[in-house]
């Protein structure tokens, strides 16, 4: 599968993206996604992630819970993050991933369980 993703851009803190990762070449529906994070200078981090099923189970990262939504509609074969209350320190390049041959249900928060990664989309956060 390929992802794409999209919807980064320059914000001041406290204001709201959405974030949209596109996945084209096989079965979307089948796929678990995860969205990670990386600041320059860091490793990358996990950020949130869905099970294959919309409404499914979800994860997130501590520093992100009560501030980014995870979704996504298998229609559209789009992922989505909703990040409210954007902090400086939510500043990286976020990037999807998809985990293909997965059961209900299942998630992911390490990168290795991942098969598939987008390119990255740059979202900076300014004080």
């Amino acid at each position: 599968v390929q992802l794409q993703a999209s919807g980064g851009g320059l914000v001041q803190t406290g204001a709201s993206l959405r974030l949209a990762c596109v996945g084209s070449g096989r079965t979307f529906s089948s796929f678990a996604i995860g969205w990670f994070r990386q600041a320059p200078g860091k490793e990358r981090e996990f950020v949130a992630a869905i099970s294959r099923n919309p409404g499914g189970r979800t994860e997130y990262t501590d520093s992100v819970k009560g501030r980014f939504t995870i979704s996504r509609d298998n229609v559209r074969n789009t992922a989505y993050l909703q990040m409210n209350s954007l902090k400086p320190e939510d500043t990286a390049i976020y990037y999807c991933a998809a985990r293909a041959g997965v059961v209900f249900g299942v998630v992911g928060a390490d990168r290795a369980f991942y098969n598939y990664w987008g390119q990255g989309t740059q979202v900076t956060v300014s004080s």
